[in-house]
């Protein structure tokens, strides 16, 4: 028989039982062996999914309380003295939580580990910290524990592992030095980890190394060959896991390793297997991930079965049936959707069904078509009823694609014309203070918005709630002296799905849960045709925030390029298409918001380097799409409006050009978590616009005093001019609670006070 196995399953549970445990823990309403009980649970039924699949190998060690790579760092005794742990013991869950948002039960309260987004995913990871003399132990047993718990229910395990090389590249050094020189001592805490595989009779480990489709540098394309040839597997067998992209020239350093297998992603690119076929050993072990583990459409599986045949005469019993990467980007359950239109049902698939497709796939390659003629014949019929729908394609707009041009791309006059416009109208002081958008989702707001849904409110009680909502987060940024303040998006479930509820185009599961970090999740909506607005989205309520105040109150969008990102995006048409019709849909809505008397109007692009291809030959091509995509959706306003855009846990410095290119008048980004590592960008760049780093992390409970944001301050003013310079949070509030809110954010007004007092002078 064909071998199939998956890389990895959500760990958040079919219900998200994982965030509700979680939380419950930091909140003390549960113990920790409440939460390891929960977590077992889920953990066991994803095992049992892939076992009544009959796959080949149960994938352990994808599980997490809170992220993979934390745990990873837990593991290899990789803890940062601030979180106070004795080198020598197990690193207990309350570190690794506090590691992972500075703050446990019964921990110190401290600064988190930074967080990054995991390659061009929606998921973020927490950055390791390396010190010059790192040391390395096996600290944390969690791996083990998991293993002996799948081999008692008589699973054959496959546990998998991040890379060495992989783990490496994802941290950062706290000093200047260079990290790969801590690979030798951290091989050997590695080989720690496989004796105690051996001791379990594991047979085959998989090694994730998603940086081998990145162009990585010579030295450390060279020091994957040292590395592996170091790593002792001996009776232990090894798959080299690879995915998000195609290997590249990093394929004549993989075929070279020391390993047993090797997992390609066909998924995001399928051109590398004639390579792959010509230079990986045939006598390896060959995992072909196949079935799409990053979206929610039907596998072709007659288009997949196809190009398994053509590659099995090379490989035979050495080709092995996979997903992509793991289905951690993935919903778990289609079943669980009983509410979901049945025609676009039919069209998807999630977690628990992929795993089912290449279980399909790998049954039709051992045995023949005829073995799964009746699944092959369904699975067309549905594709067929896909594309032949006729609630796809809109030919209005499809008109409005075909006639656009350059001009509208355009604000009618620079930057330096406009600013001094806008300082007439808008008549803000010296650094700014403002927020990202959105304010705490309290369980009241979430009530009103879920009474509604269910038909318990009607539309003018449901209206009269959420105005009382914005009028109190009206009141309480006035009270705080704000100086741009925003509606606290009460009405607004998520920063994607609402708008995607106003557009055409999209539809919406119940239960399509993806974990993005922590204990966050989101459910990204489905983009399955043309895009179009219908109505107004936003102005009903920005005209009833802005008649409460005097102070100016932001009109908040969700830019092209986060909504198809952040979205399930349909994959019959080029994302660029997609991405300028939602730009359309937004444009209308930005000429609106400014007809009526919104003076200020910020549109998110968090997802813009997020979405940044692997490959730098690539990007250009992206960077000009999504450039293209913003400046449609922003360009139709007056030089007195001001357009913001908000940016968040990416590596801005590579495409800063891009991001200047946007012009949009003020851009905010994310850089407390990082030490403002990203504001360097702006020692070789000196960016044309307004600026607001953030100057706190709204995503750890943690409250900032005043002298620490005085201090962040400061180290911007290094690289921004103080007339440029806005202060503002990090991100959005609506995860944290109005105590933290309100404390936070009197001591960033009086910072951006006490910068003001000292600075007034100096900028007349």
């Amino acid at each position: 028989m064909t071998k199939k196995h998956i890389l990895g399953f959500p760990r958040i549970g079919a219900n998200r039982e994982l965030k509700r445990a979680v939380e419950a823990y930091w909140k003390k309403e549960i113990t920790q062996d409440d939460l390891m009980q929960k977590g077992q649970k889920i953990e066991e039924k994803n095992w049992k999914i892939q076992f009544d699949q009959n796959a080949s190998f149960i994938t352990v060690g994808d599980f997490s309380y809170y992220d993979h790579i934390l745990d990873t760092s837990a593991m290899l005794g990789v803890v940062p003295d601030r979180f106070e742990h004795v080198k020598g013991k197990n690193v207990d869950l309350d570190t690794i939580f506090t590691m992972g948002r500075g703050q446990a039960p019964n921990k110190k309260e401290t600064t988190a580990l930074a967080m990054k987004k995991w390659f061009n995913t929606n998921y973020h990871y927490m950055v390791p910290e390396f010190e010059q003399n790192q040391t390395f132990s096996l600290a944390n047993t969690n791996l083990f524990n998991s293993i002996e718990r799948a081999q008692k229910l008589n699973y054959n395990v496959k546990p998998v592992l991040v890379g060495p090389l992989t783990y490496l590249w994802l941290g950062k050094e706290n000093t200047n030095f260079d990290k790969l020189s801590l690979l030798n001592s951290l091989l050997i805490t590695y080989n720690q980890i496989l004796e105690e595989l051996k001791k379990r009779n594991i047979t085959w480990i998989q090694i994730d190394e998603p940086i081998l489709t990145l162009e990585l540098p010579e030295v450390w394309q060279k020091a994957f060959i040292s590395a592996y040839e170091q790593l002792k597997f001996n009776n232990l067998n090894a798959l080299l896991a690879t995915y998000f992209g195609d290997l590249g020239n990093n394929l004549d350093i993989v075929s070279k390793l020391p390993i047993h297998g090797l997992h390609i992603d066909l998924c995001s690119n399928n051109n590398q297997l004639t390579e792959i076929i010509q230079k990986f050993p045939h006598t390896k072990i060959l995992s072909v991930g196949i079935v799409n583990g990053r979206n929610i459409w039907k596998t072709d599986l007659n288009k997949s079965l196809k190009l398994l045949k053509e590659i099995k005469p090379y490989f035979g019993e050495n080709l092995w049936v996979a997903t992509s990467c793991s289905l951690l980007h993935s919903p778990v359950d289609l079943d669980s959707e009983l509410k979901l239109d049945n025609e676009i049902k039919g069209w998807l698939a999630f977690a628990k069904q992929k795993v089912a497709e290449v279980t399909i796939l790998a049954n039709g390659l051992a045995n023949g078509d005829n073995t799964i003629s009746n699944l092959l014949e369904e699975n067309q019929l549905l594709l067929k009823s896909r594309s032949n729908s006729n609630r796809i394609h809109n030919n209005e707009v499809k008109q409005r694609i075909k006639d656009l041009t350059p001009a509208l791309a355009n604000r009618k006059n620079t930057f330096a014309t406009r600013v001094k416009k806008q300082a007439e109208v808008l008549n803000l002081p010296l650094f700014p203070t403002t927020t990202i958008g959105s304010f705490p989702q309290t369980s009241e707001i979430r009530k009103i918005r879920q009474e509604f849904k269910n038909g318990k409110l009607d539309i003018n009680t449901y209206t009269l709630k959420i105005r009382e909502e914005i009028k109190e987060t009206i009141h309480k940024q006035e009270t705080l002296n704000l100086e741009v303040l925003v509606h606290g998006e009460a009405e607004r479930n998520d920063m994607v799905e609402y708008f995607g509820e106003l557009l055409n185009g999209f539809t919406f599961t119940s239960n399509g849960w993806v974990q993005s970090y922590g204990s966050r999740c989101v459910k990204p909506p489905v983009i399955y045709g043309d895009i179009s607005r219908t109505k107004p989205m936003t102005i009903e309520w920005l005209e009833y925030a802005q008649s409460l105040t005097k102070v100016p109150v932001k009109g908040m969008l969700t830019g092209p390029v986060t909504i198809l990102s952040w979205s399930f995006v349909r994959d019959d048409q080029p994302h660029k298409d997609t991405a300028l019709q939602i730009a359309l849909a937004l444009r209308d809505e930005v000429t609106d918001l400014e007809k009526a008397g919104i003076k200020i109007i910020q549109i998110d692009e968090p997802a813009f380097r997020e979405a940044l291809p692997l490959k730098k030959k690539d990007w250009q091509n992206y960077l000009d799409w999504a450039v293209y995509s913003f400046k449609i959706s922003s360009s139709s306003v007056a030089d007195e409006t001001q357009i913001h855009t908000h940016m968040c846990y990416s590596e801005f410095n590579d495409v800063i050009q891009s991001i200047a290119a946007l012009d949009a008048d003020v851009i905010t980004l994310e850089t407390s978590r990082g030490n403002m590592e990203l504001l360097k960008a702006f020692e070789v760049f000196k960016y044309p616009n307004d600026i607001g780093p953030g100057v706190y992390d709204i995503h750890s409970p943690r409250i900032p005093t005043t002298a620490e944001i005085v201090e962040q301050l400061e180290k911007m003013l290094k690289y921004i001019p103080l007339n440029r310079l806005w202060v503002n949070p990090d991100c959005g509030l609506k995860t944290r609670n109005w105590r933290e809110v309100q404390e936070a954010l009197h001591n960033m007004v009086a910072a951006a006070k006490l910068l003001r007092q000292k600075y007034e002078k100096s900028s007349i």
